[in-house]
């Protein structure tokens, strides 16, 4: 059974916790991803192991190849894939999103803040929905990027890995939010968001 909007602000259910203003997301964003869990320390672990790789892997093609060559597989990992790759990575996104039912899906930018953002217009979305609409760009995304590292030769190892470290950082916003949900782990919290006020509302089930 869907809830909607309206039922989540029945106060005698549900408990308003947050009103998050997309003007906000980067304070947002820093709070929980400083915010020290296991999820976080996972997180940050994950992309210094592929800072090392990504360094294991150039050192270990010093001498190898022209320089002209390292610095286009350099500038392909670290700057054109990332690049790429975002609207492929929002789309992911989308796509749990619409499985569950929604059509008013929405991409925004906010070149303030640097920031993508997919959001589904007055869906509301239970903890299981949020987390795997957060957690499958990454997921599917590193997954693909290590099976085409081990497969690719040469300094296409390279630049994927350089890309792996890149894409990993650049889902600390997706991580952030997991934190949010992981700090109050003891809650049960749906979500929606009003994209034309450009706000996202959390509630707990009382």
């Amino acid at each position: 059974m869907k809830i909607t909007p309206e039922e989540l602000a029945d106060q005698g259910n549900y408990r308003h916790l947050l009103t998050l203003s997309y003007d906000e997301l980067v304070p947002f964003i820093l709070e929980y991803i400083g915010r020290r869990t296991w999820l976080t320390m996972a997180f940050w672990a994950f992309c210094l192991l592929l800072a090392g790789l990504a360094l294991t892997i150039r050192i270990q093609i010093i001498g190898f190849f022209e320089l002209k060559r390292i610095v286009f597989h350099s500038i392909l990992g670290f700057v054109l894939l990332p690049v790429i790759t975002i609207p492929l990575h929002e789309f992911l996104h989308i796509i749990p999103y619409y499985l569950a039912g929604a059509r008013n899906i929405r991409v925004g930018m906010d070149p303030r803040q640097y920031l993508f953002y997919v959001t589904a217009h007055r869906q509301v979305a239970g903890q299981g929905l949020f987390r795997i609409v957060a957690i499958m760009p990454f997921a599917l995304i590193t997954i693909a990027a290590v099976i085409l590292a081990f497969s690719l030769p040469g300094l296409w190892k390279w630049s994927l890995s350089a890309f792996l470290f890149v894409h990993s950082t650049m889902c600390a916003g997706d991580f952030a939010l997991l934190n949010f949900y992981h700090v109050n782990r003891g809650k049960k919290i749906f979500t929606w968001d009003d994209a034309d006020l450009k706000e996202a509302y959390f509630f707990q089930e009382l």
